[in-house]
């Protein structure tokens, strides 16, 4: 009998390409945050994002599904899914975008990226995995990277405030994906990113006003970033990563998204004529080696 971890190859395939696009949509979010970071607040660019977002989720949940096999949440599913909404979308968010008003795009995508061993920890802490030695070695080469990549930015400046919040938004991204896997063996996954997209918005509702005075003097580019970050990154990149991780392991698409401060960093060359410094990099490079060797099997 085939599960959820052990796809059939035509699902394997489908699980591999709805992870490609959510590394690109995602990596592209950091390079929209950060431009958007000079004109739009860190608390009215979440409530744009996540309400917009969950607008275009919620046309897509209709469009697509039919109302008699549509699962409303159970009692049980409800603190799962109100975690995954206010730490994945809600506190990730708002901690992302004031850490990239500090940080380049490439360094906060970096930082976020620990985000994989921090789900080996709290599988280790909830799960009873445990700590195998490679997770111990890992955590310190990861950390390492964070205490270096600390000291520099693409200005040459210490950002120490926003190295915190890239590990506040780590934190949360490892939590909603820990609490969002159980949910998806037994709801739809657009049904999932949808409620957990919505809640995130109503954590951000306080920002509304400073979202309507920031946007009604906004130019027209400005909007465009805003649309795109919401229907793509946002409604588009949750949606294939729901649909992926309900067809392989959380610890699979952990790993996939290493490749997303990668292209994060060519973007951010491209689009933004900004790249982290070489000691950045080096941190960053210590990062991912250290989620890595958190990851690798023993024989």
């Amino acid at each position: 009998m085939t599960t959820l971890t052990e796809a059939p190859p035509r699902a394997g395939r489908l699980a591999a390409g709805a992870a490609a696009v959510t590394v690109v949509l995602w990596a592209s979010s950091f390079v929209a945050i950060r431009h958007l970071g000079t004109e739009i607040s860190a608390g009215a660019l979440s409530l744009a994002r996540l309400g917009l977002g969950s607008i275009f989720l919620g046309a897509l949940l209709v469009k697509r599904s039919r109302p008699a096999v549509r699962r409303w949440p159970t009692q049980r599913d409800w603190l799962p899914l109100i975690a995954c909404g206010v730490l994945w979308f809600g506190v990730y968010n708002l901690a992302l975008n004031e850490a990239e008003r500090r940080l380049d795009a490439g360094t906060a995508a970096m930082l976020v990226h620990i985000a994989p061993l921090l789900i080996a920890v709290l599988a280790g802490v909830g799960l009873g995995e445990g700590f195998p030695r490679q997770l111990v070695i890992g955590g310190l080469v990861a950390f390492a990277g964070i205490v270096v990549i600390g000291t520099s930015t693409s200005s040459g400046r210490t950002e120490t405030w926003g190295v915190v919040l890239c590990v506040v938004a780590a934190i949360s991204y490892a939590v909603g994906v820990v609490t969002q896997k159980p949910l998806l063996s037994r709801l739809p996954a657009a049904e999932v990113t949808w409620l957990a997209c919505t809640i995130g918005a109503v954590v951000c509702l306080p920002f509304a006003p400073t979202l309507v005075d920031e946007v009604s003097s906004a130019d027209a580019g400005t909007i465009w970033w805003i649309v795109y970050l919401a229907a793509f990154p946002t409604a588009l990149g949750f949606t294939t990563w729901a649909f992926a991780l309900r067809r392989t392991s959380a610890g699979r698409m952990g790993v996939t998204v290493y490749a997303v401060p990668v292209v994060a960093i060519v973007l951010g060359w491209l689009l933004l004529g900004e790249t982290p410094t070489v000691l950045a990099l080096a941190g960053g490079a210590l990062c991912l080696a250290g989620v890595a060797i958190s990851r690798r099997r023993t024989a």
